[in-house]
């Protein structure tokens, strides 16, 4: 397939409905997909710059997820709740197990 004529096809999710325990779930993936991304650019050598320069690695979104812009936010959660959808849609159950991890907080009840 020639990449000018590639056109995206994702799953089709529109069926699903996130609970709101999993849109708080979302909400730490999100935080957390900004946190790999972050840390594998730092670990490559780029740095924060308030504008983005690829020469010189630096970059405007090399910030903790709470100081990004709205904009910005939007992209990692969007990611996050299209995963979640994509896999209740695919037939998993998503269910919390009771631990809990620093941070992130229990939901009051079974995630599904």
């Amino acid at each position: 397939m020639k990449r000018d004529k590639y056109i995206p096809q994702p799953v089709d999710t529109s069926n699903v409905e996130l609970s709101d325990d999993l849109m708080k779930l979302a909400e730490k993936m999100a935080e957390n997909v900004h946190e790999v991304w972050a840390k594998t650019r730092m670990d490559q050598g780029w740095s924060y710059g308030p504008e983005r320069d690829d020469a010189n690695k630096k970059h405007p979104c090399l910030v903790p997820y709470d100081q990004l812009p709205e904009e910005e936010k939007v992209y990692d959660r969007n990611t996050s709740i299209e995963t979640l959808k994509f896999i209740i849609n695919a037939g998993f159950d998503i269910a919390h197990n009771g631990n809990t991890t620093p941070g992130l907080g229990c939901p009051s009840k079974e995630l599904k």
